[in-house]
């Protein structure tokens, strides 16, 4: 295998584990749906969205896309068009970097779950 296939394989395998964290979220009074796309034109986000009892969609997400010549990678947690979380945007030349801090990304929204959706439910209450 030559390096770029070894970086596409590294791409593919830090994303299902980044979309497996995300899609473990789970809340005992709230429905959640894990999600995947494309983000084009050379971009991938993942997460999990949590309908609220009032019909809000709360969405824990991170992203790493390819612009210009290095890869950034971003993390945050929206209700609707609100920002309630949102990780300093990483950017890297190198793709074991971006990846790494995609897996930071992932592991630090899915710890904020629980939090963030038991704030909004006391807010409906």
């Amino acid at each position: 295998m030559n390096g770029e296939s070894l970086a596409a394989a590294g791409l593919l395998e830090t994303l299902s584990r980044a979309a497996v964290v995300l899609a473990e979220s789970r809340h005992p009074f709230v429905c959640s749906t894990p999600f995947s796309f494309f983000v084009p034109p050379a971009g991938v986000r993942v997460g999990t969205v949590f309908t609220l009892p009032d019909g809000r969609e709360v969405s824990f997400a991170v992203s790493v896309a390819v612009a210009g010549d290095a890869f950034h990678v971003d993390g945050s947690v929206t209700v609707e068009s609100e920002v309630l979380l949102e990780l300093p945007r990483a950017s890297a030349p190198a793709i074991q970097d971006a990846l790494a801090v995609l897996e930071d990304h992932a592991g630090e929204v899915a710890a904020a779950s629980g939090r963030l959706i038991d704030q909004l439910l006391e807010d409906i209450v």
